[in-house]
């Protein structure tokens, strides 16, 4: 009786033993970090503050400096927070209808643009990234030789006076449509991510090559879309060169040459008259112009700045992924 007893009392013991959270394996314990390990970390994390600070400031400094009064921001009293608290610059800019007129062009260049510059970089990108394209090496060689050179200021104005596009929206999205690092970007992507396993494999069920770009390629780029449309995006939102030299309609500006505009004419105000307004005008002219600048900065910048965040995710992937690995 006492050798089953035991023989029992041992089997519940061995049963006992089978619960899952006695039998687990106890977590590891943690490694100790020695004091240079920590004293790596810091510095990390002092020169990322750093660098927070150094590119974070300025936009701080314009955003206190567009509700702050003018005088306090010349005199250098603003520096952290805003003094003398005041919306007059952002209601002026919403009062001026130009500025809104050059945010309608603006946004019209800028989507049309990226959908232009989609349309040509995407399909270009993947044709030369497939290895049954006749002649893709020296296709290559010759985008990549515009990255050196390239015509020249009056050479393309007189190209674009002769397609007749001068004074209209292509002039502002066509020249620049695409650009060699895009599409090699993009031609890297491609070879990485649609591998010619892939297509041979799609062939073989039937598509050709419109089904795979359209079915496959395309919807496995959304990485790259995002980086080349936000990338090219800004280039046309922050577009002030071209648009200087081929618009001449000021109905058809862009919001940078509407805000080069309105600083000229507001800070020139004071002495376009002659003395015949008061030093109680010109003070009050200079200050709305004061305003009504950093507020446009602002206005200009924040659509940029609400986009992004959206985008990061695709835009870091696409560039890791583009740019790093052939």
């Amino acid at each position: 009786m006492s050798q089953t007893t035991a023989a029992t009392g041992t089997a519940g013991t061995v049963r006992g033993t089978t619960d899952p959270d006695k039998l687990s394996t106890p977590p590891p314990k943690p490694i100790s970090r020695g004091l240079g390990d920590r004293g790596f970390d810091l510095f990390n994390v002092i020169i990322l503050v750093a660098v927070v600070v150094i590119i974070g400031y300025p936009l701080w400094f314009i955003t206190i400096a567009s509700v702050s009064d003018p005088q306090a921001v010349n005199s250098g009293q603003v520096w952290l927070w805003p003094v003398d608290f005041t919306l007059d610059g952002y209601r002026r800019v919403i009062e001026e209808s130009s500025i809104w007129m050059g945010y309608r062009n603006t946004i019209v260049y800028t989507v049309v643009g990226v959908i232009i510059h989609l349309a040509i970089t995407l399909p270009c990108a993947y044709a030369l990234s497939r290895k049954e394209t006749m002649g893709r090496t020296a296709i290559t060689w010759f985008i990549l030789f515009t990255m050196l050179f390239n015509g020249g200021m009056i050479p393309t104005y007189l190209i674009i006076k002769d397609l007749g596009i001068l004074d209209t929206l292509w002039a502002v999205v066509l020249p620049g449509a695409t650009g060699a690092w895009s599409i090699l970007v993009g031609r890297a992507f491609f070879k990485q991510t649609v591998p010619d396993e892939l297509t041979e494999s799609a062939r073989v069920d039937g598509a050709n090559d419109f089904q795979i770009f359209f079915r496959m390629a395309i919807p496995l780029s959304a990485p790259i879309i995002a980086t080349l449309a936000l990338f090219h995006g800004v280039g046309l939102w922050n577009e002030y060169f071209k648009a200087l030299i081929y618009l001449s309609d000021r109905n058809k500006y862009t919001l940078q040459l509407i805000l080069r505009e309105l600083l000229i004419v507001t800070q020139g105000s004071g002495g376009d008259d002659g003395g015949a307004g008061s030093a109680d005008d010109i003070a009050e002219q200079l200050r709305i112009a004061s305003l009504i600048k950093y507020a446009v900065m602002i206005v200009a910048s924040l659509p940029l700045l609400i986009i992004y965040p959206f985008l990061q995710r695709f835009f870091v992937k696409g560039v890791l992924i583009g740019s790093v690995k052939e």
